[in-house]
């Protein structure tokens, strides 16, 4: 697995209602464009939010970032088996 190791912070949020809602802003001018892709032609920005270890300043409670995991590609190794008959195919 390959992730980026410094997180790309793009905005806050705080807890509401119990804990039960957490409302956030994004502010789109610090979205990467190395980080939108498109899916059917549509956008999208894959995001993080996570509770902060203390309330900030400010009340909030969470931070939103960049998704920075891309996984490692794969690449197909095509594997032949050996079959050696050897009688009446019992292991044993």
């Amino acid at each position: 697995m390959s992730e980026v190791k410094d997180k790309i912070y793009v905005g806050s949020g705080k807890e509401k209602f119990d804990g039960d809602q957490v409302a956030v802003s994004v502010c789109l001018s610090d979205l990467p464009k190395d980080w939108i892709f498109e899916y059917n032609n549509k956008k999208y920005v894959k995001l993080i939010v996570q509770k902060k270890r203390e309330t900030d300043q400010y009340g909030k409670t969470h931070y939103v970032a960049i998704d920075t995991f891309k996984p490692e590609q794969k690449t197909e190794q095509k594997v032949e088996a050996n079959v050696v008959d050897e009688g009446d195919g019992l292991p044993f």
